[in-house]
C-alpha cells in the first residue's frame, strides 16, 4: 500500500538485548482495523560487550524509526521479578536505548505493561505467548503466525497503543459532541 493510505503509522517495540522485536501498523482511522506495514527482530551479538550490544540497538533501532517513520511508539514497560534481578537491570538499559532512539527522532513514546498489551489484543491480561501470536494473525488476517515471539509481542504493543489511546480518545471526543 503507498504509505500516503496511512494517517498515522504506530510502531510497536518488543525490548530485549539480544533480540528486540519491532513493528509497524498504519491505519487510515482509529476505527477500521490496522495494516501490517513492516517488521521483524533485531539481533546483538550475544558474545559482544554489553556497550556494543547497546550501540548496536541503538543503531539499527535509529535506522529502521529512519526508513519507517513512525508517528508514535509503544513499548511495553519493564517487568522486574525478585527471582530474576539481573534480566530486570539488562532490559532497562534496552528501553533506555529505544526511548533515547525514539527521542532523537522526534517520536513520543507510550509504555504499556504487559498485561495491559494483552489484555487490549486477547481480552486476557495473562494470555499466552501463542494466544498473543494467533490474535495478531487474525486480527491483522496474516496468512501465518508472526514468527518470532519478539515480532507478534511487538505488533501487540502496537496495536494497544491503537486500542488505549487512539480509540478511547476519540470514543471519548464522540461522546463530548
Amino acid at each position: 500500500m503507498p504509505e500516503t493510505h496511512f494517517s498515522f503509522r504506530i510502531m510497536g517495540v518488543d525490548p530485549g538485548l539480544g533480540v528486540t522485536g519491532y513493528a509497524l501498523l498504519g491505519l487510515v482511522d482509529p476505527f477500521t482495523e490496522p495494516s501490517l506495514v513492516d517488521g521483524g527482530v533485531l539481533r546483538s551479538s550475544e558474545r559482544a560487550p554489553l556497550e556494543e550490544r547497546l550501540h548496536e540497538l541503538h543503531r539499527d533501532l535509529s535506522q529502521v524509526i529512519s526508513d519507517l517513520r513512525p508517528c508514535v511508539m509503544a513499548v511495553e514497560d519493564l517487568y522486574a521479578h525478585y527471582s530474576h534481578p539481573r534480566t530486570s537491570i539488562i532490559m532497562g538499559h534496552a528501553r533506555g536505548v529505544i526511548f533515547l532512539a525514539a527521542a532523537q527522532a522526534g517520536i513520543p513514546v507510550h509504555s504499556y505493561a504487559a498485561t495491559e498489551i494483552k489484555k487490549s489484543l486477547v481480552g486476557v491480561g495473562r494470555a499466552s505467548k501463542a494466544q498473543v501470536q494467533r490474535m495478531v494473525q487474525h486480527r491483522l488476517a496474516l496468512p501465518e503466525l508472526p514468527e518470532p515471539n519478539d515480532f507478534a509481542d511487538a505488533i501487540a504493543a502496537a496495536y494497544c497503543y491503537i486500542d488505549r489511546t487512539l480509540r478511547r480518545r476519540d470514543s471519548a471526543q464522540a461522546v463530548a459532541q
